[in-house]
Protein backbone atom coordinates (compact mmCIF):
# COMPACT_ATOMS: atom_id res chain seq x y z
CA UNK A 1 0.00 0.00 0.00
CA UNK A 2 1.55 3.69 -1.08
CA UNK A 3 0.56 7.35 -1.28
CA UNK A 4 1.95 9.80 -4.17
CA UNK A 5 5.18 11.23 -4.39
CA UNK A 6 4.27 13.63 -1.67
CA UNK A 7 6.59 13.57 1.52
CA UNK A 8 4.93 11.74 4.53
CA UNK A 9 6.47 10.90 7.75
CA UNK A 10 4.76 9.97 11.32
CA UNK A 11 5.40 11.13 14.86
CA UNK A 12 4.19 8.46 17.65
CA UNK A 13 3.47 9.51 20.95
CA UNK A 14 5.81 6.81 23.16
CA UNK A 15 6.81 8.95 26.40
CA UNK A 16 4.05 7.39 28.98
CA UNK A 17 5.24 5.84 31.60
CA UNK A 18 4.08 2.51 33.01
CA UNK A 19 2.95 3.31 36.53
CA UNK A 20 -0.60 2.32 36.12
CA UNK A 21 0.37 -1.19 34.62
CA UNK A 22 2.73 -1.43 37.56
CA UNK A 23 5.53 -2.09 35.39
CA UNK A 24 9.29 -0.36 35.34
CA UNK A 25 8.87 -0.04 31.46
CA UNK A 26 6.98 2.31 29.32
CA UNK A 27 3.64 1.36 28.78
CA UNK A 28 4.07 1.64 24.93
CA UNK A 29 6.11 -1.73 25.76
CA UNK A 30 3.61 -3.68 27.18
CA UNK A 31 2.74 -6.54 24.63
CA UNK A 32 -0.14 -7.09 22.53
CA UNK A 33 -0.11 -10.75 21.03
CA UNK A 34 3.21 -10.68 22.02
CA UNK A 35 4.27 -8.19 20.40
CA UNK A 36 5.08 -4.37 21.92
CA UNK A 37 2.43 -1.54 21.10
CA UNK A 38 4.55 0.83 19.81
CA UNK A 39 5.71 -2.14 17.25
CA UNK A 40 1.92 -2.67 16.12
CA UNK A 41 1.63 1.13 15.42
CA UNK A 42 5.28 1.52 13.45
CA UNK A 43 4.28 -1.48 11.38
CA UNK A 44 0.61 0.20 10.17
CA UNK A 45 2.74 3.43 9.50
CA UNK A 46 5.03 1.08 7.46
CA UNK A 47 2.74 -0.85 5.58
CA UNK A 48 1.00 2.44 4.71
CA UNK A 49 4.41 3.67 3.30
CA UNK A 50 5.40 6.14 5.50
CA UNK A 51 9.00 5.48 6.03
CA UNK A 52 9.80 8.41 7.74
CA UNK A 53 8.45 7.55 11.31
CA UNK A 54 9.71 10.27 14.85
CA UNK A 55 9.16 8.09 18.27
CA UNK A 56 8.88 10.83 20.64
CA UNK A 57 9.92 8.64 24.50
CA UNK A 58 10.57 9.75 27.75
CA UNK A 59 12.24 7.65 30.70
CA UNK A 60 13.33 4.50 29.25
CA UNK A 61 13.79 6.21 25.55
CA UNK A 62 16.54 2.74 25.48
CA UNK A 63 14.04 0.59 25.88
CA UNK A 64 11.33 2.10 23.74
CA UNK A 65 14.68 2.31 20.67
CA UNK A 66 15.06 -1.31 20.75
CA UNK A 67 11.34 -2.15 20.32
CA UNK A 68 11.04 -0.07 17.22
CA UNK A 69 13.27 -0.50 14.02
CA UNK A 70 16.42 1.34 13.84
CA UNK A 71 15.55 3.50 11.39
CA UNK A 72 13.17 5.19 13.23
CA UNK A 73 14.16 8.84 14.74
CA UNK A 74 14.01 8.94 18.51
CA UNK A 75 13.30 12.38 20.13
CA UNK A 76 13.20 12.21 24.09
CA UNK A 77 10.97 14.64 25.75
CA UNK A 78 12.35 15.39 28.84
CA UNK A 79 8.91 16.76 30.86
CA UNK A 80 5.64 15.77 30.30
CA UNK A 81 3.01 18.52 29.37
CA UNK A 82 0.97 16.81 27.40
CA UNK A 83 0.12 15.68 23.55
CA UNK A 84 0.74 18.92 22.14
CA UNK A 85 4.46 19.25 24.45
CA UNK A 86 5.41 16.03 22.58
CA UNK A 87 4.44 17.26 18.95
CA UNK A 88 6.35 20.78 20.18
CA UNK A 89 9.79 18.36 20.96
CA UNK A 90 9.17 16.48 17.74
CA UNK A 91 9.03 19.77 15.42
CA UNK A 92 12.54 19.17 13.67
CA UNK A 93 9.75 16.55 11.75
CA UNK A 94 7.79 19.21 10.18
CA UNK A 95 10.59 20.82 8.96
CA UNK A 96 10.31 19.02 5.66
CA UNK A 97 7.12 19.87 4.68
CA UNK A 98 4.49 17.64 3.31
CA UNK A 99 1.90 15.95 5.70
CA UNK A 100 2.73 14.31 8.76
CA UNK A 101 0.15 11.66 10.66
CA UNK A 102 0.40 11.82 14.87
CA UNK A 103 -0.45 8.93 16.36
CA UNK A 104 -0.63 7.49 19.92
CA UNK A 105 2.22 4.57 20.64
CA UNK A 106 -0.46 2.92 22.62
CA UNK A 107 -2.99 2.18 20.34
CA UNK A 108 -2.19 -0.98 18.32
CA UNK A 109 -5.15 -1.36 16.83
CA UNK A 110 -4.75 1.46 14.20
CA UNK A 111 -4.33 0.00 10.49
CA UNK A 112 -2.83 0.79 7.32
CA UNK A 113 -5.72 0.73 5.67
CA UNK A 114 -7.32 3.54 7.85
CA UNK A 115 -4.17 5.98 7.68
CA UNK A 116 -4.34 5.31 3.67
CA UNK A 117 -8.10 5.99 3.54
CA UNK A 118 -8.12 8.95 6.17
CA UNK A 119 -4.69 10.59 3.86
CA UNK A 120 -6.90 10.12 1.03
CA UNK A 121 -9.98 12.21 2.09
CA UNK A 122 -6.72 14.96 3.78
CA UNK A 123 -5.57 15.35 0.07
CA UNK A 124 -8.95 15.37 -1.68
CA UNK A 125 -10.11 18.06 0.47
CA UNK A 126 -7.10 19.60 0.90
CA UNK A 127 -8.02 19.95 4.53
CA UNK A 128 -5.03 21.57 7.09
CA UNK A 129 -6.19 18.61 9.64
CA UNK A 130 -7.41 15.31 8.93
CA UNK A 131 -8.90 13.45 12.13
CA UNK A 132 -9.59 9.78 12.49
CA UNK A 133 -13.03 9.55 14.37
CA UNK A 134 -15.05 6.36 15.39
CA UNK A 135 -18.58 6.02 16.40
CA UNK A 136 -19.18 4.56 19.64
CA UNK A 137 -22.44 3.18 21.39
CA UNK A 138 -21.41 4.40 24.29
CA UNK A 139 -18.65 7.67 23.86
CA UNK A 140 -18.18 8.48 27.71
CA UNK A 141 -14.76 9.94 28.31
CA UNK A 142 -14.12 10.54 25.04
CA UNK A 143 -14.03 13.75 23.06
CA UNK A 144 -16.63 14.52 20.86
CA UNK A 145 -16.49 15.80 17.40
CA UNK A 146 -18.52 18.96 16.96
CA UNK A 147 -18.92 19.28 13.13
CA UNK A 148 -21.19 22.04 11.03
CA UNK A 149 -23.84 22.20 9.25
CA UNK A 150 -21.59 21.07 5.94
CA UNK A 151 -20.21 18.37 7.55
CA UNK A 152 -16.90 19.78 8.37
CA UNK A 153 -15.13 19.74 12.06
CA UNK A 154 -15.39 22.49 14.61
CA UNK A 155 -14.53 21.37 17.49
CA UNK A 156 -13.14 18.46 19.78
CA UNK A 157 -15.22 18.67 23.37
CA UNK A 158 -13.46 16.39 26.40
CA UNK A 159 -15.99 14.71 28.41
CA UNK A 160 -15.84 17.46 31.10
CA UNK A 161 -16.68 20.16 29.37
CA UNK A 162 -19.18 19.17 27.41
CA UNK A 163 -22.88 20.12 27.07
CA UNK A 164 -25.64 18.21 27.90
CA UNK A 165 -26.34 17.83 24.24
CA UNK A 166 -23.12 17.45 23.11
CA UNK A 167 -22.41 14.32 25.41
CA UNK A 168 -25.06 12.86 23.16
CA UNK A 169 -22.98 12.71 20.14
CA UNK A 170 -21.18 9.44 19.57
CA UNK A 171 -19.08 10.48 17.25
CA UNK A 172 -15.33 10.67 19.19
CA UNK A 173 -11.74 11.78 18.60
CA UNK A 174 -9.19 8.61 18.03
CA UNK A 175 -5.77 10.60 18.77
CA UNK A 176 -4.92 10.03 15.12
CA UNK A 177 -4.54 12.82 12.75
CA UNK A 178 -3.16 13.89 9.41
CA UNK A 179 -1.93 17.16 9.54
CA UNK A 180 0.00 19.48 6.54
CA UNK A 181 2.91 20.05 8.41
CA UNK A 182 3.02 23.54 7.32
CA UNK A 183 0.44 24.33 9.17
CA UNK A 184 0.97 21.98 12.21
CA UNK A 185 4.44 24.30 12.37
CA UNK A 186 2.62 27.33 12.25
CA UNK A 187 -0.02 25.96 14.57
CA UNK A 188 2.40 25.35 17.21
CA UNK A 189 3.39 28.61 18.12
CA UNK A 190 -0.29 29.21 18.73
CA UNK A 191 -0.29 26.49 21.66
CA UNK A 192 -0.92 27.46 24.89
CA UNK A 193 -1.00 25.97 28.69
CA UNK A 194 -3.67 27.87 29.89
CA UNK A 195 -5.39 25.33 31.87
CA UNK A 196 -5.65 23.65 35.42
CA UNK A 197 -2.89 20.78 34.50
CA UNK A 198 -0.57 23.42 32.74
CA UNK A 199 0.04 20.98 29.51
CA UNK A 200 -0.28 21.38 25.68
CA UNK A 201 -3.02 19.73 24.66
CA UNK A 202 -3.10 18.49 20.69
CA UNK A 203 -6.57 18.60 20.35
CA UNK A 204 -6.55 22.63 20.60
CA UNK A 205 -5.14 22.08 16.81
CA UNK A 206 -9.06 22.51 15.39
CA UNK A 207 -9.75 25.50 17.48
CA UNK A 208 -6.58 27.10 15.94
CA UNK A 209 -7.16 26.06 12.57
CA UNK A 210 -10.57 27.82 12.66
CA UNK A 211 -8.97 30.35 13.77
CA UNK A 212 -6.49 30.58 10.86
CA UNK A 213 -9.32 29.77 8.70
CA UNK A 214 -8.27 26.31 7.59
CA UNK A 215 -10.45 23.34 6.94
CA UNK A 216 -10.83 20.48 9.65
CA UNK A 217 -12.60 17.44 8.73
CA UNK A 218 -12.71 13.91 10.45
CA UNK A 219 -12.25 10.81 8.35
CA UNK A 220 -14.77 8.35 10.56
CA UNK A 221 -14.02 4.90 10.28
CA UNK A 222 -15.84 1.59 10.52
CA UNK A 223 -14.21 -0.62 13.35
CA UNK A 224 -14.28 0.73 16.92
CA UNK A 225 -11.06 -1.16 17.45
CA UNK A 226 -8.90 1.86 16.49
CA UNK A 227 -9.43 3.80 19.68
CA UNK A 228 -8.55 1.41 21.91
CA UNK A 229 -5.82 1.94 23.86
CA UNK A 230 -4.52 0.44 27.48
CA UNK A 231 -3.93 2.54 30.63
CA UNK A 232 -3.87 -0.62 32.90
CA UNK A 233 -3.23 -4.41 32.83
CA UNK A 234 -7.48 -5.28 32.70
CA UNK A 235 -7.39 -2.91 29.49
CA UNK A 236 -4.40 -5.09 28.75
CA UNK A 237 -5.87 -8.02 28.66
CA UNK A 238 -9.19 -6.73 26.73
CA UNK A 239 -6.71 -5.97 23.77
CA UNK A 240 -4.89 -9.17 24.25
CA UNK A 241 -8.62 -10.96 23.85
CA UNK A 242 -9.47 -8.92 20.67
CA UNK A 243 -6.54 -9.44 19.02
CA UNK A 244 -6.05 -13.05 19.71
CA UNK A 245 -9.65 -14.03 18.64
CA UNK A 246 -8.93 -11.66 15.57
CA UNK A 247 -6.20 -13.80 14.59
CA UNK A 248 -7.89 -17.09 15.08
CA UNK A 249 -10.93 -15.81 12.82
CA UNK A 250 -8.71 -15.13 10.39
CA UNK A 251 -6.84 -18.70 9.93
CA UNK A 252 -10.58 -20.41 10.56
CA UNK A 253 -11.95 -18.54 7.35
CA UNK A 254 -8.65 -19.15 5.74
CA UNK A 255 -9.38 -23.43 6.22
CA UNK A 256 -7.12 -23.70 9.61
CA UNK A 257 -8.66 -26.29 11.53
CA UNK A 258 -8.74 -25.20 15.31
CA UNK A 259 -11.87 -27.56 16.70
CA UNK A 260 -10.92 -25.97 20.28
CA UNK A 261 -8.98 -22.34 21.13
CA UNK A 262 -8.10 -23.43 24.47
CA UNK A 263 -4.98 -21.66 25.16
CA UNK A 264 -3.96 -21.28 20.90
CA UNK A 265 -2.26 -17.98 21.02
CA UNK A 266 -1.41 -16.95 17.05
CA UNK A 267 0.88 -13.59 16.27
CA UNK A 268 -0.07 -11.26 13.66
CA UNK A 269 2.95 -12.71 11.25
CA UNK A 270 1.82 -16.25 11.50
CA UNK A 271 1.28 -17.91 8.33
CA UNK A 272 -0.34 -21.32 8.03
CA UNK A 273 -1.50 -22.82 4.97
CA UNK A 274 -4.85 -24.75 4.52
CA UNK A 275 -5.80 -28.40 6.28
CA UNK A 276 -3.46 -27.65 9.14
CA UNK A 277 -4.64 -28.80 12.62
CA UNK A 278 -3.72 -26.02 15.55
CA UNK A 279 -3.98 -27.80 18.83
CA UNK A 280 -4.94 -26.54 22.56
CA UNK A 281 -2.19 -25.09 24.21
CA UNK A 282 -0.12 -23.95 21.30
CA UNK A 283 1.69 -20.63 21.21
CA UNK A 284 2.36 -19.24 17.54
CA UNK A 285 4.47 -16.42 17.29
CA UNK A 286 7.36 -14.15 15.41
CA UNK A 287 7.60 -14.85 11.56
CA UNK A 288 6.50 -18.43 11.30
CA UNK A 289 5.25 -20.42 8.60
CA UNK A 290 3.41 -24.16 8.57
CA UNK A 291 2.53 -25.97 5.79
CA UNK A 292 -0.49 -27.92 4.83
CA UNK A 293 -2.37 -30.96 6.78
CA UNK A 294 0.08 -30.37 9.62
CA UNK A 295 -1.07 -30.81 13.21
CA UNK A 296 0.44 -28.55 15.54
CA UNK A 297 0.04 -29.09 19.39
CA UNK A 298 -1.13 -29.91 21.42
CA UNK A 299 1.06 -27.57 23.88
CA UNK A 300 3.71 -26.48 21.54
CA UNK A 301 5.24 -23.44 21.11
CA UNK A 302 7.13 -22.09 17.24
CA UNK A 303 8.63 -18.85 17.37
CA UNK A 304 10.11 -17.86 14.07
CA UNK A 305 10.14 -21.55 12.45
CA UNK A 306 9.31 -22.91 9.40
CA UNK A 307 7.41 -25.91 8.85
CA UNK A 308 6.71 -28.18 5.96
CA UNK A 309 3.60 -29.92 4.72
CA UNK A 310 2.42 -33.02 6.69
CA UNK A 311 4.71 -32.63 9.16
CA UNK A 312 3.54 -33.12 13.19
CA UNK A 313 4.96 -30.91 16.37
CA UNK A 314 3.64 -32.71 19.43
CA UNK A 315 3.78 -31.05 22.52
CA UNK A 316 6.97 -29.67 21.88
CA UNK A 317 9.26 -26.02 21.79
CA UNK A 318 10.79 -25.20 18.55
CA UNK A 319 12.74 -21.57 18.22
CA UNK A 320 14.04 -20.19 14.64
CA UNK A 321 14.38 -23.82 13.05
CA UNK A 322 13.18 -25.42 10.02
CA UNK A 323 11.22 -28.71 9.68
CA UNK A 324 10.84 -30.44 6.32
CA UNK A 325 7.84 -32.26 4.92
CA UNK A 326 6.61 -35.52 6.64
CA UNK A 327 8.32 -35.26 9.87
CA UNK A 328 7.27 -35.76 13.67
CA UNK A 329 8.87 -33.85 16.39
CA UNK A 330 7.82 -34.75 19.85
CA UNK A 331 6.43 -34.98 22.71
CA UNK A 332 8.75 -32.68 24.78
CA UNK A 333 11.83 -32.05 22.21
CA UNK A 334 13.29 -28.86 21.97
CA UNK A 335 14.76 -27.43 18.55
CA UNK A 336 16.97 -24.26 19.41
CA UNK A 337 18.12 -21.79 17.01
CA UNK A 338 20.03 -22.78 13.84
CA UNK A 339 18.14 -26.61 13.96
CA UNK A 340 17.01 -27.54 10.13
CA UNK A 341 15.52 -30.72 10.48
CA UNK A 342 14.58 -32.27 6.80
CA UNK A 343 11.90 -34.58 5.32
CA UNK A 344 10.81 -37.44 7.21
CA UNK A 345 12.87 -37.06 9.96
CA UNK A 346 11.49 -38.70 13.73
CA UNK A 347 12.66 -37.12 17.22
CA UNK A 348 10.84 -38.38 19.83
CA UNK A 349 11.02 -37.71 23.48
CA UNK A 350 13.34 -35.48 25.46
CA UNK A 351 15.46 -34.87 22.43
CA UNK A 352 17.27 -31.81 22.18
CA UNK A 353 18.86 -30.27 18.88
CA UNK A 354 20.58 -27.21 18.79
CA UNK A 355 22.27 -25.40 15.64
CA UNK A 356 22.23 -29.07 13.28
CA UNK A 357 21.41 -30.36 10.40
CA UNK A 358 19.46 -33.95 10.43
CA UNK A 359 19.16 -35.30 7.17
CA UNK A 360 16.32 -36.82 5.39
CA UNK A 361 14.59 -39.78 7.31
CA UNK A 362 16.75 -40.07 9.88
CA UNK A 363 15.48 -41.11 13.63
CA UNK A 364 16.62 -40.24 17.03
CA UNK A 365 13.73 -41.43 19.54
CA UNK A 366 14.45 -40.23 23.04
CA UNK A 367 16.82 -39.02 25.47
CA UNK A 368 19.65 -37.70 23.02
CA UNK A 369 21.37 -34.23 22.56
CA UNK A 370 22.58 -33.12 19.14
CA UNK A 371 24.49 -29.81 19.31
CA UNK A 372 26.43 -28.61 16.15
CA UNK A 373 26.68 -31.11 14.31
CA UNK A 374 25.92 -32.43 10.93
CA UNK A 375 23.95 -35.47 10.40
CA UNK A 376 23.48 -37.81 7.23
CA UNK A 377 20.27 -39.43 5.71
CA UNK A 378 18.76 -42.43 7.08
CA UNK A 379 20.57 -42.31 10.25
CA UNK A 380 19.66 -43.90 13.22
CA UNK A 381 20.42 -42.83 17.18
CA UNK A 382 19.87 -45.30 20.36
CA UNK A 383 18.96 -43.56 23.29
CA UNK A 384 21.04 -40.84 25.64
CA UNK A 385 23.41 -40.24 22.85
CA UNK A 386 25.20 -36.82 23.17
CA UNK A 387 27.38 -34.88 21.24
CA UNK A 388 29.62 -33.74 22.96
CA UNK A 389 30.75 -30.35 21.57
CA UNK A 390 31.90 -27.75 23.95
CA UNK A 391 35.13 -28.12 25.96
CA UNK A 392 34.78 -24.76 27.81
CA UNK A 393 35.96 -22.44 26.13
CA UNK A 394 35.02 -23.62 22.32
CA UNK A 395 32.51 -25.31 20.58
CA UNK A 396 33.00 -27.83 17.49
CA UNK A 397 30.92 -29.93 15.39
CA UNK A 398 29.79 -33.25 14.70
CA UNK A 399 29.48 -34.48 11.65
CA UNK A 400 27.79 -37.98 10.88
CA UNK A 401 27.23 -39.68 7.62
CA UNK A 402 24.36 -41.67 5.80
CA UNK A 403 22.72 -44.36 7.43
CA UNK A 404 25.11 -44.53 10.86
CA UNK A 405 24.02 -46.53 13.26
CA UNK A 406 25.23 -44.48 17.13
CA UNK A 407 24.69 -47.01 19.98
CA UNK A 408 22.85 -46.06 22.78
CA UNK A 409 24.72 -44.08 25.29
CA UNK A 410 27.14 -42.86 22.50
CA UNK A 411 29.05 -39.98 23.42
CA UNK A 412 31.15 -38.30 20.71
CA UNK A 413 33.79 -35.72 21.41
CA UNK A 414 33.60 -33.05 19.22
CA UNK A 415 34.99 -32.51 16.37
CA UNK A 416 34.50 -35.49 15.29
CA UNK A 417 33.84 -37.55 11.89
CA UNK A 418 31.35 -40.89 11.77
CA UNK A 419 31.53 -42.25 8.19
CA UNK A 420 28.88 -43.56 6.05
CA UNK A 421 27.05 -46.96 7.30
CA UNK A 422 29.78 -46.43 10.46
CA UNK A 423 28.50 -48.43 13.74
CA UNK A 424 29.30 -47.16 17.44
CA UNK A 425 28.69 -49.84 19.79
CA UNK A 426 26.46 -48.95 23.10
CA UNK A 427 28.53 -47.19 26.14
CA UNK A 428 31.20 -46.15 23.43
CA UNK A 429 33.07 -42.65 23.50
CA UNK A 430 34.20 -41.47 20.38
CA UNK A 431 37.16 -39.73 20.33
CA UNK A 432 38.47 -39.92 17.20
CA UNK A 433 36.89 -40.45 13.36
CA UNK A 434 35.29 -43.57 12.67
CA UNK A 435 35.92 -45.02 8.98
CA UNK A 436 32.97 -45.80 6.49
CA UNK A 437 31.36 -49.04 7.47
CA UNK A 438 33.55 -49.48 10.54
CA UNK A 439 32.58 -50.58 13.93
CA UNK A 440 33.65 -48.21 16.86
CA UNK A 441 34.03 -49.50 20.70
CA UNK A 442 35.44 -47.56 23.16
CA UNK A 443 34.51 -48.79 26.58
CA UNK A 444 36.39 -50.40 29.65
CA UNK A 445 35.70 -54.09 29.44
CA UNK A 446 33.37 -55.47 32.28
CA UNK A 447 35.05 -56.99 35.03
CA UNK A 448 33.22 -59.07 37.77
CA UNK A 449 35.02 -59.41 41.43
CA UNK A 450 32.31 -61.60 43.11
CA UNK A 451 31.43 -60.93 46.63
CA UNK A 452 32.49 -57.45 46.52
CA UNK A 453 29.25 -55.78 47.04
CA UNK A 454 28.65 -57.64 50.08
CA UNK A 455 28.22 -55.76 52.69
CA UNK A 456 28.91 -52.40 50.99
CA UNK A 457 25.41 -51.18 50.30
CA UNK A 458 23.20 -49.98 53.07
CA UNK A 459 19.82 -51.47 53.28
CA UNK A 460 16.81 -49.50 53.71
CA UNK A 461 14.05 -51.87 54.52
Amino acid sequence: MSFDSQRRCAILLAAGDGKRMKSKQPKVLCEVLMKPMITWVEQACRKAGIEEVYVVAGAGAEQVKQAVSPECNIVIQSQRRGTGHAVMTAAQALEGGGDVAVLNGDAPFISAEVLAAAYAQHIRQHNAVTLVTARLQEPFGYGRIVRTESGEVSAIVEESDATQQEKLIDEINSGTYWFKASFLQKALSHFTADNAQGEYYLTDVVKIARKLQERVDGYACHSTDVVLGANDRKALKMLNDIARNREIERHLSNGVDIPFDDGVIIGTDVHIAPGTKIMPGTILAGNTTIGENCVIGPNSYLMDSQVGDGSSIIASYMTSSTVGCAATIGPFSQLRPGSHIMDGVKIGDFVEVKNSTIGEKTSIAHLTYIGDSDVGAGVNFGCGVVTVNYDGQNKFRTTIGDHAFIGCNTNLIAPVKVGDGAYTAAGTTVDEDVPDDALAIGRVRQEIKKHWAKGKIKKKI
